[in-house]
């Protein structure tokens, strides 16, 4: 949608600010897991109840998990992908969890971890907390290798994310 032009009318920040449009047009995937249990979520159930639109124009988690292990594997070749989480829950477990998927679950004893790892979470580590767990315990769970570089920063996500996407991009 964003590469298509049809929502250039409701931008609210310049293009050439914007993350999204950004990783959009360097064609990186941004996974949204369980955007149901949002404000997103219930506006568009209401436009659902409404038959003002159908639940099928959103794919639901098991399409999402399917397109995300393709896409993995047509690209986690050569350097690797890594994985940069911004927040904790489902927006963490939910895409990090396709290394493990591919290689217990689809048999796929060659496919490379990630190939580094960082998260933006405001929430402090705590014993077993998804939106609270250091990276070193998702080693356990088959979701970063032992030599997988992890990084950690514990601060609001929407200050911290774009400093360093703009830092990334040479801005």
């Amino acid at each position: 949608m964003l590469l298509s032009g049809v929502l250039e009318q409701y931008y609210e920040i310049d293009p050439k600010n914007s993350w999204m449009l950004a990783a959009a047009e360097k064609n990186l995937p941004i996974v949204v897991p369980g955007w149901e249990d949002s404000t997103m979520g219930n506006i568009f159930a209401s436009y659902v109840i409404k038959n003002e639109i159908k639940a099928s124009t959103m794919k639901s988690g098991i399409e999402y998990m399917a397109w995300l292990a393709k896409w993995y594997v047509e690209n986690s070749s050569g350097k690797g992908v890594g994985f940069f989480q911004i927040g904790g829950g489902i927006a963490g477990d939910f895409p990090i969890c396709v290394v493990p998927m591919l290689y217990q679950d689809m048999e796929m004893e060659n496919i490379p971890f990630w190939s580094y790892f960082c998260q933006i979470s405001d929430s402090t580590t705590s014993y077993g907390s998804y939106s609270g767990a250091v990276p070193n315990e998702k080693i356990t769970w088959g979701k970063l290798d032992i030599n997988t570089p992890k990084f950690i920063v514990e601060s609001d996500a929407t200050i911290v994310a774009p400093l360093i996407f703009a830092w990334l991009l040479n801005y």
